[in-house]
């Protein structure tokens, strides 16, 4: 397969993910909202701070307010990590007439909720269809490698939204209010159903659990890993267990720590300082595979000779 094939299959795939957890993250707040006593002030940069555009957020926009950071995380075509950004990135300018038309209704609450479910659900079907009906070879793994590995990133923002954006104070832990901030987080990564036939009663320990170490919950942080690490080996046909490049090595020391870690220690160490470590090991691996597979190498024997310096 051609490079450039494989970068956009490994790209498309990226981006209409990104696009549809980026709707969870803004869904999960509008959520909270809806839940949050009365005279609570909203909390919306928190939002812009985890998903690492607060620069260019406060360049552009200054104070966050929900109707700033929803035009910015949203609809702003500047913004390359907005939804409008991620569907032109992956679709080129197919589809966009959708989004640009829920501009005259971001201010109703219950339109912006339908929107960003049927975010969810295009981006949903898209992958539907592309398992059921692409050959499942080297395409088909480009196509998995990337999504797998921006859900592994965004499912860990998701849960650290929890320190940064729904735990309102210390009093909280432990009341209604704390349950009910832990089922949000449950339900922005799809969880909650599957959550409650394993756990039942829904616990901090438990939700962590199951979003970073379950190996059968396709939204886990572990089994999404492990499902990249699979599809990568498919593509360059190295046994599992071995590696020849650096995004092989770096992917499969991340999966062997994962399964060898334990919901204690990652709580013991802080659950914020261990994703946002994970996070930049996910970084790590998606570097070390764009130098493997997309990165432009001019071969030796084609390269110009060095300029002599003149007489």
């Amino acid at each position: 397969m051609l490079s450039r094939v494989a970068n956009c299959l490994y790209w498309m795939s990226r981006y209409i993910e990104r696009a549809e957890n980026v709707a969870r993250f803004i869904d999960v707040n509008l959520q909270i909202m809806l839940d949050t006593p009365a005279g609570e002030s909203e909390q919306w940069q928190p939002l812009v701070n985890t998903t690492g555009d607060h620069e260019d957020y406060a360049k552009r926009y200054g104070t966050a307010t929900r109707e700033k950071v929803i035009e910015f995380l949203a609809f702003d075509p500047a913004n390359p990590n907005s939804i409008l950004s991620c569907v032109r990135s992956a679709r080129e300018n197919a589809r966009t007439v959708m989004l640009q038309s829920a501009g005259p209704e971001r201010s109703d609450m219950d339109r912006l909720q339908d929107f960003f479910a049927e975010v969810k659900e295009a981006s949903q079907l898209f992958a539907g269809i592309t398992d059921a009906t692409m050959s499942h070879g080297e395409a088909w793994h480009f196509c998995r490698l990337g999504r797998e590995l921006e859900r592994a990133d965004k499912t860990s923002r998701i849960l650290d939204v929890k320190y940064f954006l729904l735990l309102r104070s210390a009093e909280d832990v432990g009341t209604p209010f704390d349950d009910l901030q832990w089922a949000a987080v449950l339900r922005s990564a799809s969880a909650f159903e599957m959550y409650r036939k394993r756990h039942g009663r829904i616990s901090p320990k438990g939700v962590v659990e199951f979003l970073v170490l379950s190996r059968d919950f396709p939204r886990a942080i572990l089994f999404c890993l492990m499902s990249a690490r699979d599809s990568l080996h498919a593509i360059s046909g190295t046994p599992l267990g071995t590696f020849n490049h650096p995004a092989e090595k770096l992917l499969g020391q991340l999966c062997s720590d994962l399964s060898f870690t334990s919901v204690e220690e990652i709580i013991k160490g802080g659950l914020h300082e261990y994703l946002d470590e994970l996070q930049t090991k996910v970084n790590a691996v998606g570097a070390g595979i764009y130098e493997t597979f997309f990165a432009f190498k001019t071969p030796k024997h084609t390269r110009r000779p060095a300029r002599q310096p003149t007489q």
